[in-house]
Order: C-alpha cells, then sequence, then structure tokens
C-alpha cells in the first residue's frame, strides 16, 4: 500500500471512516504518521470544546470565590479545591464508573458513559477549576486605583466589571492560562487510558502509538511521532493565544506588557 493509499484508508478512522482494520504486521513510518495524526483529531476537539466551556464556567467560579456571600463563596471555593486537589486520571476512573451507574438508572444518562461526551466532561470540570484560580488570583490583583477612579467617575455594578474589572483581569491572567490551555491539551491523552474504553479501536494519537510500540516492540518510533504532533500543537495554541495577548494589551506601553513564557508542569 502505498502512503497515498495510506492516507485515504486511514486518516479519519479514529472517527469511524475508512478502513476498519489496523495494520497488522510490515508497519511503514507512513502508517504510523497517518494514524496518530488522525488520533490527534480527538485530542484537539477534547482540548478545544474544553477550553471553550471551561474559559465560561472558570469566570463564574472565580467570581463566586471572590463574592462576599458565603452561599456563592463555599461552593466555589471546594468546587475548585476538589477538582485541583485530586489527579485527572483518578477524576476520569471515579467519573466514567459514576456515569455507568446513571446508565443504568435511566438512559438518558447514556451518552456521558462514552468518551465523547463523559470525558469531555470530566476535562470541561478540570480544566474550569484550574483555570478559575488563575483568574480569581488576577482578579484580586487589579490595582486599587483603577477601582479608585472607577468610584469617582461613578462607574459601578455591571459596568465596573465590563469595562474595568474584567479586561483588567485578562490581561493579568492571559499569560498563566495559556499555559494552562496547553496542560490541557496534554492532558486529554490521559482519556482512552482511564475508564472510558476507545470503541472499536478508535482511540487518540497515544492509543494509536502505544499500539505501534506494542506491536513492533520498538517505542522509538511512535512515540516521537506523537511528541513531534504535540509540539506542532503547542505551538498552535501559543500562537493563537498570543494573537489574544496582544489584543488585551495594545493599550498598555510595550515595556509593560506581559509576555507569554511556557512553565513546565510536572503532574497534573
Amino acid at each position: 500500500m502505498s502512503c497515498f493509499e495510506t492516507l485515504q484508508s486511514y486518516a479519519f478512522r479514529s472517527l469511524g471512516y475508512g478502513e476498519r482494520l489496523l495494520p497488522r504486521s510490515d508497519f511503514t513510518l507512513c502508517d504510523q504518521f497517518v494514524l496518530i495524526g488522525s488520533g490527534l483529531i480527538w485530542n484537539v476537539y477534547f482540548g478545544v470544546l474544553a477550553v471553550l466551556g471551561g474559559f465560561v464556567f472558570a469566570n463564574a467560579l472565580a467570581m463566586g470565590k471572590a463574592s462576599r456571600r458565603p452561599a456563592l463563596r463555599l461552593p466555589a471555593t471546594w468546587f475548585i479545591f476538589l477538582f485541583r486537589g485530586s489527579p485527572l486520571f483518578i477524576q476520569f476512573f471515579f467519573a466514567y464508573f459514576l456515569f455507568l451507574s446513571l446508565k443504568s438508572v435511566s438512559p438518558l444518562f447514556d451518552p456521558l458513559s462514552s468518551a465523547a461526551v463523559g470525558a469531555l466532561f470530566v476535562l470541561f470540570l478540570n480544566t474550569s477549576a484550574y483555570s478559575a484560580e488563575i483568574f480569581y488570583g488576577a482578579l484580586q490583583s487589579i490595582p486599587k486605583g483603577d477601582m479608585e477612579a472607577a468610584n469617582a467617575y461613578g462607574i459601578s455594578g455591571w459596568s465596573r466589571f465590563r469595562r474595568i474589572m474584567f479586561p483588567t483581569m485578562m490581561r493579568l491572567a492571559w499569560p498563566s492560562y495559556t499555559n494552562e490551555a496547553i496542560f490541557l491539551f496534554h492532558a486529554t491523552t490521559l482519556v482512552f487510558f482511564s475508564g472510558f474504553p476507545a470503541w472499536r479501536q478508535q482511540g487518540d494519537a497515544l492509543y494509536y502509538a502505544n499500539y505501534f510500540a506494542d506491536k513492533t516492540f520498538n517505542p522509538f518510533i511512535p512515540y516521537p511521532i506523537l511528541a513531534f504532533y504535540f509540539i506542532l500543537l503547542t505551538l498552535t495554541v501559543i500562537w493563537a493565544f498570543g494573537r489574544v495577548n496582544q489584543r488585551l494589551n495594545k493599550h498598555v506601553p510595550q515595556e509593560r506588557r506581559q509576555k507569554i513564557k511556557l512553565k513546565m508542569q510536572l503532574i497534573r
């Protein structure tokens, strides 16, 4: 099979399109690049949707934690503590068996037992907790002079939050939030190694890399390919978030602008 034929057969196999049977022998470099790249579609799916949904929920959690009302502050604080205090792998494990229990109660919960919905929901909750702590810290770091100026001009309530607090919070939090987004995309590799099964061997990039490593007894080809794809994905995230960072800081003098720096994190 030529490389072009391999691309036609396996480019979208992770989504259920194309050849159903995986290669069994005579694995070529093209086979591994195409199938691992096909699995990366799932990692992008989990990462993009979790980041978009988590951004909104994280802002609500940050505002709740900063609230003076215990009814808002305590639930937000405990939610953030729970999901930041426990490993993501354990969250996947317990969530899957919880969703299976709910599935036996009502068929309405059936989609939650699939990785496409259930694992996405867990990633959404996890990144919301981490992002909320970032936004909360930025919220507490807003200069008091900005708030005093808003009071002097008679700006209060929702108008003050929309015009002063939220833009400043985003500007302060964005470099750290960029790192959280990068770590989330990396964390998507845990989905099919936790409780959520891969249906018809339609897994993510790490799933296929592990398949080739097991079949060839040589991990030094599929795993570097996997790393190559994730490096490209990371560069894409940095570029996209960097453009947003420029937009947030367009009114700030060049020497005072915060630049996005990738910080290493050994464990999530």
